[in-house]
């Protein structure tokens, strides 16, 4: 799956674990966007994004992400990793 087609997966993602139906996701969107990203919300956007993609985030990883377009590069190379 490359980049776009997680950008795209990402988005009613990202609605759904914040409840928000107008949000509209960037590569640039961080917790810094979004009002009611906290570290619970996180928790649930983590493991909604694991579950969907069928993969596993490193603590370190988990720590340098630092935007939408950084957890989408993230997840599509672990998909393109997977299928080798």
């Amino acid at each position: 799956m490359d980049f776009k087609e997680v950008m795209n997966e990402l988005q009613p993602l990202f609605r759904e674990v914040f409840d928000d139906d107008n949000l509209v996701l960037t590569t640039e969107t961080s917790a810094d966007n979004i009002d009611d990203w906290d570290s619970l919300s996180h928790i649930r956007l983590v493991v909604a994004v694991e579950k969907k993609f069928g993969i596993k985030f490193s603590y370190g990883e988990l720590q340098e992400l630092k935007n939408v377009g950084e957890m989408a590069e993230t997840i599509s190379r672990k998909l393109t990793e997977k299928q080798s």
